[in-house]
């Protein structure tokens, strides 16, 4: 990494002596009268054909003229002098960036190592390297400005100077962004939510927007005609958009799963009329497992607009039922029992008594119907079976103990005496 540095900025310094060389091997000067004159008759001959388009020094090269003048160095040319700020720059520039490193991001990493939170510790990593490239690329520009080049070596080397800036600060945002999305999608496994299946595409498909975004910036700043091409980009995306909307539609109903967390992998739900466990969750498809032990792949567009029944996130489990008792159960065996009953309920440790309901409430055809409800404290379904079980065994003890005994369907016929002289069949 360093070598490839060392030789970027090599590169550049070659470009400008080359450039500078040839400028002087064009243009010879025996002095600073003779390079003076040359000077003003182009510029008077520019006055005289009525294109006066002389180009501005720009800061810091007047501020090196500034510096030259002042020891009494006065030339249009590249002196020795030139040439020797130029290196003492880019030396500065590789001494600034040993120092930042050094100094700068050692503390800066000490401090994050202190905090609660991981991701200063991977952020400050990630943006050592774009951090050093930019005064890399700051100190080799400032050196090749100090030099006095052509017209169409400043516009070749202005091109360079905007796409090396471009790159840099485009390098440290993409580092920075994907170390974001890297700790968001460690914290979404870390708290097992139901985003963390998702995180990997979309990490992709976010840097590959920003990607696009940052090409489109680069090519705009080097005069790139961006609207036209963005203007086809239209069309011919709306044309793949028609022909590809049912995937689109179940990628954005993944995305609404996503957002919505109604469920995770291996949780049981219920969805439409299919019930199952959660085997997979995908960018077009939603697995689950039914209970027959079948496969069934839901659409991520039916997943997002149907109703969905988590059914592994009871906060409780609601068990209701009623028991028929015979018609010669009398009111005072009724009541007794009744209060026997919800005594049993009451006093079970496992059921919430705030839920509790017993009474004696319906005369069925064949029944003296109690109707019972009460809720499990605990959701997990193979526990409340088992309390229904240890309750169901304690009614049946209680109802044996009275004498008495649970209905079943049955029918009574009750035949009236037969009128006086007429004979049986």
């Amino acid at each position: 990494m360093h070598y490839r540095r060392i030789l970027f900025a090599v590169l550049f310094s070659f470009v400008a002596f080359l450039s500078a060389w040839g400028q002087e091997v064009a243009e010879p000067t025996t002095g600073v009268g003779a390079t003076d004159t040359s000077m003003t008759t182009a510029a008077a001959a520019a006055v005289a054909s009525g294109h006066a388009d002389v180009r501005t020094p720009d800061f810091l090269e007047h501020l090196v003229d500034l510096v030259l003048a002042l020891f009494d160095i006065r030339s249009s040319g590249n002196t020795a002098t030139h040439y020797t700020i130029a290196l003492l720059i880019t030396l500065i520039a590789y001494v600034l960036r040993r120092v930042v490193t050094t100094l700068l991001f050692h503390g800066f990493k000490r401090i994050a190592a202190r905090t609660a939170t991981t991701l200063d510790d991977k952020l400050f990593p990630a943006l050592e390297g774009p951090v050093n490239a930019l005064i890399i690329v700051v100190g080799t520009v400032a050196s090749i400005k100090v030099l006095k080049l052509s017209e169409t070596a400043d516009q070749t080397l202005s091109y360079a100077y905007t796409m090396a800036f471009s790159f840099v600060i485009f390098w440290g945002f993409l580092r920075t962004f994907n170390t974001i999305l890297d700790h968001m999608q460690e914290v979404a496994k870390k708290k097992q939510l139901s985003l963390a299946p998702f995180m990997p595409w979309i990490k992709k498909a976010l840097i590959t927007i920003v990607f696009i975004f940052g090409v489109l910036m680069i090519a705009q700043s080097l005069g790139a005609d961006v609207k036209a091409f963005l203007a086809g980009l239209g069309i011919g995306g709306l044309a793949f958009a028609l022909a590809a909307q049912d995937t689109i539609a179940n990628i954005f109903g993944s995305v609404v799963v996503a957002v919505d967390q109604p469920f995770k992998i291996g949780e049981t739900v219920r969805i439409g009329s299919t019930t199952g466990t959660v085997e997979d969750m995908g960018l077009r498809s939603t697995k689950i497992r039914a209970l027959d032990r079948s496969l069934v792949v839901i659409p991520n567009k039916a997943v997002a607009s149907e109703t969905i029944t988590n059914l592994s996130r009871f906060n409780g489990r609601r068990i209701e039922q009623t028991l028929g008792l015979t018609y010669d159960t009398t009111a005072d065996q009724m009541q007794e029992l009744v209060g026997e009953f919800r005594r049993l309920i009451t006093e079970d440790s496992d059921v919430d008594p705030t839920t509790i309901h017993c009474y004696f409430r319906d005369y069925n055809n064949s029944s003296l119907d109690i109707w019972i409800v009460y809720v499990a404290k605990d959701p997990d379904f193979q526990k409340q079976l088992v309390l229904r079980q240890r309750l169901n065994l304690a009614f049946m003890r209680a109802v044996e103990q009275r004498g008495l005994s649970f209905a079943f369907p049955t029918q009574t016929v009750h035949v009236a005496s037969l009128p006086k002289g007429q004979a049986k069949e």
